[in-house]
């Protein structure tokens, strides 16, 4: 321990320029992270929800302790100046560092017991992980889900969650990632809508109906107008929406023409597809840490999200697009689908009822 004490001292002694382990604070730097990312001292302090005075006040005690400035103040924002940029690899080396001692540090749980951090699509999460979710629980009644459906995606290696399902492909390296399945998306309207205004024959005719529009992060912007071989969609629009649920609500009560998941119809039965010819896809992925099949209960749940966006057994995730009309006919086959189907009446406000 002498020795320990005496080099300690040496390395001080004879460099002058080394900044004092003690003077430096790992939540200071965190704070640095999260400004360089958002170049906003405001966006950081929501990101990390504090206040901007205490954003200002970390980053201040950081330049102190390092005795450089880091920042740039402008107008618009922040930028990081070539100090700040010199030792920007090693802060995210040691933000990389202190998450797998976090990690690591978790004490082993029975599978069954603990939480599990969920992130998800709005639409998806909503609409097919939580009704699945309710007897994947009755099963295992001491784990914790907690889901949170947003279109934002979780930061994983920051722990934000334990893993994603996501419309974006992943490029961290970082992780591990897994294609669920491929969501195909398809115009439809509801009767009641139908009833009102028809339907149109040709692409055409769209420019007398109206549509409904979603518009969210994860989402291709003016998918919808390329599809209709518009310049714009401005003028037919009578909805805009950043939520799924709001968006095939709105479609369901007689709003207008909206894009939604081809399973859309068998969860809904006053919706009805608009066969014009188009449709486009967006492939799920699931991403979660390389550690995560360390932890049994979090192990469990990746398996469980696989078993349920699995193609073979439900035919709307699978690459090749299949017309709604079809997959009506392959659920009145399938007495397993037609069971799953009557399983959404709190999802939608009329329940899909089939005939035995």
């Amino acid at each position: 321990m002498q020795k320990h004490t005496q080099w300690g001292a040496a390395l001080t002694e004879h460099n002058t320029n080394v900044v004092p382990l003690n003077n430096l604070s790992w939540d200071d730097l965190r704070i640095f992270l999260t400004c360089v990312e958002s170049r906003s001292f405001r966006s950081a302090a929501e990101t990390l929800r504090v206040s901007s005075s205490t954003v200002v006040r970390r980053v201040q005690r950081l330049e102190a302790a390092l005795g450089i400035r880091l920042f740039n103040r402008l107008p618009e924002g922040v930028v990081p100046t070539e100090e700040a940029h010199a030792i920007l690899a090693s802060a995210r080396s040691m933000e990389r560092s202190i998450l797998d001692v976090c990690r690591k540090s978790i004490r082993p749980e029975e599978a069954t017991r603990g939480q599990v951090k969920i992130s998800v699509t709005e639409g998806l999460g909503t609409f097919w992980v939580l009704p699945r979710l309710i007897e994947f629980q009755r099963g295992h009644p001491y784990l914790t889900i907690d889901l949170r459906c947003a279109m934002e995606n979780a930061d994983i290696l920051r722990m934000e969650a334990d893993m994603a399902i996501q419309l974006e492909r992943p490029t961290s390296p970082d992780l591990k990632l897994v294609k669920l399945g491929r969501l195909h998306i398809y115009p439809f309207a509801s009767k009641s809508y139908v009833d009102m205004f028809g339907l149109p024959k040709t692409i055409a005719d769209i420019g007398e109906h109206r549509l409904v529009d979603q518009v969210a992060p994860q989402l291709e912007q003016g998918v919808v107008a390329k599809k209709l071989q518009l310049e714009s969609i401005e003028g037919i629009v009578g909805v805009r929406t950043n939520a799924s649920s709001a968006l095939l609500y709105a479609v369901e009560k007689g709003a207008g023409i909206g894009s939604l998941p081809t399973y859309a119809s068998v969860i809904n039965a006053p919706i009805l597809p608009v066969d014009l010819g188009l449709s486009h896809h967006l492939d799920i992925w699931l991403t979660y840490h390389p550690d995560a099949r360390k932890t049994p209960r979090i192990s469990l749940v990746i398996d469980w999200l696989k078993s349920i966006f699995d193609p073979n057994r439900f035919p709307w995730f699978r690459d090749e697009f299949i017309h709604p009309n079809e997959l009506a006919k392959m659920a009145n086959k399938d007495a397993a689908l037609n069971d799953m189907f009557n399983s959404f009446s709190g999802a939608a406000s009329k329940p899909l009822r089939r005939k035995a």
